[in-house]
């Protein structure tokens, strides 16, 4: 109960300014202009602390809706706070629709008054573009500072660059005249730890150096980037991905898209990829575009007075950030539609597009990787695809499902263990566990030493003449004939050999370690991993089907495409496949993924096998179940998200969900002109219900609208202070018409201005597949239950999660916020 206590906060008397005094990432600012009456009961239920959702859209210009009213009405002028939100609420979409709609309209009208409201009606319909170029700029910035500082900090783990210490390995060693074909990494400017600690370069004494310097480096920067999330941003941690889609929902997490994260995630990010944990950067680069874009929607009113209009803004920094994490425009805008905007008009689309196109050209302008490239990774592959590879193809993709459904299920089974267990209460020391493990194990196979993208783009390249890999050891044929960019099959070498079985460890290792990574208190992604996982298998089959099909280029599957020196098979390829299916099966993302990849690799010609593969691990990983890994986070952490994917088929209804229950005391209610101000705040102070129907008279039950706890807290308040005469005994009127009241008697206090004239209604017997399908597609919070016109109940958004938990046989006070 005390979990759900921190969700159904009420508003109380004098406490109506804020939760918690954490920075605010949607702060909340003061409803002025025209007030919309459409008031919204809180995201918690309002019957047992849960979230009402009902949608309000009276409008009143600031002014009364009764000319008779007296000047000193509450609606004579705004009431500041009413009709915003507080932290862990879900926004009314229907109400900041209508709100926008109204800002409008009036701008519209002022337009051709003067010069000046001209201008700031452009600079309005200007707004949202402007603010995503800002968007996008930042991203890009951030990404390419990200990825320079990375890259540095990585090497450093294994020595230093004497002649300039800013630069990293490589380019340490791209001035030097004394690097060799084979040793192309080695230089004088560059020195190992061992080399200048105690002046070996080789022998065990080196290696030995090496490892403990490489291990000391490690824990640092895991022990630096933990500390720095625990004490100034605690919502820095993770990959973002899971909270960025409950927020885009319309729930509130105040700090968590603000300043200070940014600050901390930017940050601790470069320290958490150096450390050499298996995570990646990909995922926390959408949270820090989401922060940009958070942050710059405040320069603007129409963003910053209205929570759905700046969801907009949030859908488009998504896009940006996955634009400048994988260099893929397109890919960014489609996994914003597809993986993580809950609302997504035209409009947006195009926003999203030219948010992303501003941050690819950024970051191809800062050209992190130095290779003029928007990515580290860009492939090309001279050799088309056969029919018979779509097999293999296929296998990979059931690998990557198979993945998907086993990390899913190994990942929150650990994370809830976390959570339920004293190990959770020390986040610090669980990084540093993990970080050394990793660490000890990684250091002596070279496939887990490299940084994970790096080991991706070695396991993406094909075999040229200069690649001096040991994956690239094939014997050679002397006498054949080589084309520079079509090297015949060849039989593998003893290099071959040797470096499959360091992948076989290296993808047990990555496979275990990614498990108890992810999720641990430290900017953590997801994607490289998984694309590192799937690589590694997929190589380890490409090379495979290449030795097959040298070895038997006479059998039937083989004979048509493989003769003898030609060039058919490329294990690269099944590398770039295998990445995809795995990222797939752990994600469930199908178009966007596909595109993604192909920006990525520059392989365009190979969209087929990549859909086939994709395809095949989200039906393979569906069969497990059909959550991706950032549903099943919601879910672990109980956010009140409503997935559209998720099909309602019970045949319930809605007298059968909502509250009060037979069991349950009789729903609070007020009466539109027969309660004092005492009365109400009796009932505020007694119950944590955040709304209340209002209802002609307890005997008639007709409802009249909806009024919420916090509106009806700061209302009071702000009559006390503003209005005389305002007392505990005065009436409280929701009626347009005030009733006629004994002369003796206190003024009344007319509150209609916060009331909800049209809540949304179903009546009793609606079924739920219904109720559902209007709570997801009108981003409802409640919705209140009628017969022949009298009030019966209520159902809250999060009655509908308890009821779909129950049906599929699950406790519903698991999947509550905590």
């Amino acid at each position: 109960m005390e979990s759900e206590q921190l969700f159904h906060r009420g508003y109380y008397r004098n406490s109506y300014n804020s939760i918690t005094s954490a920075s605010s990432d949607e702060e909340l600012l003061d409803g002025a202009g025209a007030i919309m009456d459409f008031q919204t009961s809180e995201d918690d239920n309002l019957l047992d602390g849960d979230t009402a959702v009902g949608t309000h859209y009276t409008m009143t210009n600031g002014g009364s809706i009764n000319s008779s009213t007296h000047l000193l009405d509450l609606l004579d002028e705004p009431i500041p706070g009413v009709g915003t939100y507080d932290d862990f609420h879900t926004i009314d979409w229907v109400r900041e629709k209508c709100k926008d709609r109204e800002r409008h309209r009036r701008i519209n009208s002022k337009k051709k008054e003067s010069a000046w409201e001209m201008t700031k009606s452009l600079y309005d319909a200007w707004s949202g573009w402007l603010v995503v170029t800002l968007t996008g700029l930042a991203s890009g910035a951030l990404a390419g500072l990200i990825d320079i500082a990375a890259d540095w900090m990585t090497d450093l783990k294994e020595g230093i660059c004497l002649s300039a210490l800013w630069y990293n390995h490589e380019q340490c060693c791209w001035g030097s005249n004394e690097t060799t074909f084979e040793e192309r990494d080695k230089c004088p400017q560059w020195k190992t730890w061992a080399e200048l600690i105690i002046g070996q370069a080789e022998g065990p004494g080196s290696y030995i150096m090496n490892y403990i310097m490489y291990i000391f480096w490690a824990l640092s920067f895991a022990f630096l980037a933990v500390s720095l999330v625990k004490v100034f941003a605690p919502y820095a941690c993770g990959s973002g991905i899971p909270e960025i889609k409950t927020i885009l929902s319309g729930f509130i997490i105040r700090g968590y898209l603000g300043k200070w994260t940014l600050m901390i995630k930017t940050i601790t990010l470069v320290l958490a990829v150096a450390s050499g944990l298996s995570l990646g950067k990909e995922g926390p680069l959408v949270h820090v575009a989401c922060c940009c874009g958070n942050i710059f929607s405040y320069l603007f009113p129409k963003y910053s007075t209205n929570e759905a209009k700046k969801r907009e803004v949030l859908s488009a920094a998504s896009a940006a950030g996955v634009s400048v994490a994988f260099g893929a425009p397109i890919g960014g805008v489609l996994f914003s539609l597809e993986e993580v905007s809950y609302y997504f008009p035209l409009k947006t689309l195009w926003r999203s597009f030219f948010a992303a196109l501003v941050a690819a050209f950024v970051l191809r302008s800062i050209n992190p990787f130095g290779n003029s490239r928007l990515v580290l990774f860009y492939v090309e592959y001279h050799t088309p695809w056969y029919l018979f590879e779509l097999f293999p193809f296929i296998l990979l993709g059931v690998f990557g499902g198979l993945w998907g459904a086993f990390f899913i299920r190994a990942n929150i089974a650990w994370c809830r263990r976390r959570k339920s267990t004293k190990f959770g209460k020390y986040p610090v020391l669980e990084v540093i566990i993990v970080a050394a493990i990793t660490a000890v194990i990684a250091f002596p196979n070279p496939y887990t030493r490299l940084n994970t993208s790096e080991l991706i783009k070695e396991l993406f390249t094909d075999c040229g003449p200069l690649e001096s890999s040991s994956l690239c050891d094939y014997r050679n044929d002397m006498n054949a004939s080589k084309i520079v960019d079509d090297i015949p099959d060849r039989p593998a070498g003893v290099g071959v050999y040797s470096a499959i079985w360091q992948l076989c460890l290296a993808l047990i290792f990555k496979i275990i370690m990614t498990v108890f990574t992810f999720g641990i208190k430290v900017p953590s992604g997801l994607f490289i991993p998984s694309m590192a996982i799937g690589a590694i298998a997929g190589r380890i089959v490409g090379i495979a089907v290449e030795q097959l099909a040298y070895y038997h280029h006479d059998w039937f599957i083989f004979k048509e495409w493989c003769e003898v020196g030609a060039d058919c098979i490329t294990p690269g390829l099944y590398a770039m496949v295998g990445a995809a299916a795995c990222l797939g099966g752990v994600t469930r993302m199908t178009v966007s993924l596909v595109v993604i990849v192909f920006e990525l690799t520059g392989g365009l010609e190979y969209i087929v096998p990549l859909m086939a593969a994709v395809m095949t691990s989200k039906w393979v990983g569906d069969a497990f179940g059909r959550e991706g890994i950032y549903e099943a986070h919601i879910r672990l952490n109980g956010y009140p998200f409503l997935d559209a994917k998720e099909e309602f088929t019970h045949t319930t209804l809605a007298a059968d969900v909502m509250r009060p229950r037979r069991s349950d005391p009789p729903l609070a209610v007020l009466t539109q002109d027969n309660m004092t101000v005492d009365d109400i705040e009796n009932m505020i102070n007694e119950t944590s219900y955040n709304g209340f129907p209002v209802i002609m008279s307890k005997e008639s039950q007709r409802l009249v609208g909806f009024a919420l706890r916090r509106d009806l807290t700061i209302a009071i308040e702000s009559a006390r202070k503003k209005q005389e005469g305002i007392v505990g005994s005065s009436r409280v009127c929701f009626a347009q018409h005030t009733p006629s009241l004994p002369a003796e008697s206190p003024r009344p206090l007319k509150l209609r201005s916060i009331l909800d004239m049209s809540p949304f209604t179903v009546t009793d017997h609606t079924p739920m597949e219904i109720v559902v399908d209007i709570f997801r597609k009108l981003g409802l919070r409640q919705c209140l239950v009628t017969h022949n016109g009298r009030l019966l109940g209520i159902i809250t958004k999060k009655d509908i999660l308890r009821h779909m938990a129950q049906t599929a046989n699950q406790d519903p006070a698991s999947i509550m916020f905590n």
